[in-house]
Formats: structure tokens, C-alpha cells, sequence
């Protein structure tokens, strides 16, 4: 029998940790019926602007703590973003940017969904429908054979069960821990309140 103790490891303080869970699509789906009063409309963003990316980004993943291009060098992802291997798109409103999608077709045959994700004023309305309906769309007309991607336990509850309403299917499962974001000042210290901090002992909030 396990003991107990065995079950659990301690995350370093200045950390935030999650169970990350791989999905993926092996043969095209057909698309869900979109609602007619779905908000916004997809544009495709060629070579995005880097401030802009980072706006967007920013405003749609801070509740989930998405943080891993706020930590890259800015050239690290002007190359990214100027690649052809890379797609991105965002779901417009009123010319607000509320919904960003950030493809990878660096691998031969597979194509990542990177970034998926609305602004937390559109979520329960069917834009995010809207905006995998074009990821499946841009991905399969590309002629790749396998879509997938990763969510984990800070993202929107519901988002698991979205995938697999789509037709992911889950396939691995890992432990994701990384620097806390806030405690790095790249989100604002009031981001996901719902994740708890824990400063690393003398850490002082300069604001």
C-alpha cells in the first residue's frame, strides 16, 4: 500500500504547478454547427506585430496564467511570429481583438494548436466554437494528418470537456510546474486569483 506522504511532492515556493493533458485529433472532425448569434468575426494575422501579440495574449490567457512567450526574448519570438511554420489568427469584434489562435506547422504531418482561446467576455457565447472550427479548418486544409494540443488544470474548467466535444482524444498526462508569472512581474499580481502564491522567502512586491 502507498504511504501517503508518497503521494505527494512539494512545489519550490515562487512556483505555480498543474497536470497538463496532451489531446489530439487523428482524422478531421466534422465541424460543430456554429450559433447564429455567435460574436466576432476570424481574421488572419500576417506576421504579427509583436506588441500586439503580446496585448492580445496578455488579455486572453492571463486568467489561465499563460506565460511562456511573456518570459521569451522579444527576438526569440519576432522569429517565431515571422515564421511560416507559424499561424495566427484572432476573433474580432468591433475591431477589438477578443480571441487569439496560434498554430505550429514546424512539424512534418502535425500541426499544434499553440494558443486557443477568448477573452473572458466571450466565453458561453460560441465564438470560441467559431475559432476552432477555423484552427480545424486552416490545419486540415494544410493536409496534416494528426491536430493536437495541451491544456492543463489553470485553464477554463470547461476546457477539457470542450476538446473532446470537438473530437480530441486524450492521450498523456505530465506535470507542468514553472515560475509563477505574477512574481515575475510579467501579469499583474491580481491575475487568476483563483491559483494561490507563494513567494519565495525576502520577496518583496516593488509596486
Amino acid at each position: 500500500m502507498t504511504n501517503w506522504n508518497e503521494r505527494f511532492e512539494t512545489i519550490p515556493r515562487g512556483k505555480i504547478a498543474a497536470v497538463a493533458t496532451s489531446m489530439e485529433l487523428r482524422i478531421r472532425p466534422n465541424l460543430r454547427p456554429e450559433r447564429a448569434d455567435a460574436p466576432g468575426h476570424i481574421r488572419p494575422v500576417q506576421k504579427p506585430d509583436i506588441d500586439w501579440y503580446l496585448e492580445v495574449y496578455r488579455r486572453v490567457g492571463a486568467d489561465h496564467l499563460w506565460f511562456s512567450r511573456l518570459f521569451m526574448e522579444r527576438e526569440t519570438l519576432a522569429a517565431v511570429l515571422d515564421d511560416s511554420a507559424t499561424y495566427v489568427a484572432a476573433l474580432t469584434i468591433d475591431g477589438r481583438d477578443e480571441g487569439m489562435l496560434e498554430l505550429d506547422f514546424s512539424e512534418d504531418d502535425i500541426c499544434e494548436i499553440k494558443y486557443f482561446g477568448v477573452t473572458r467576455l466571450l466565453q458561453g457565447t460560441g465564438a470560441a466554437r467559431r475559432l476552432m472550427n477555423h484552427a480545424i479548418t486552416v490545419a486540415f486544409d494544410r493536409g496534416v494528418s494528426r491536430v493536437w494540443l495541451h491544456t492543463n488544470t489553470l485553464d477554463h474548467p470547461n476546457a477539457m470537456s470542450f476538446y473532446r466535444r470537438t473530437g480530441f482524444v486524450a492521450y498523456a498526462q505530465q506535470i507542468e510546474i514553472a515560475d509563477d508569472p505574477r512574481l515575475r512581474g510579467v501579469l499583474p499580481m491580481n491575475a487568476a486569483p483563483h491559483v494561490p502564491m507563494f513567494p519565495i522567502e525576502g520577496w518583496r512586491d516593488e509596486d
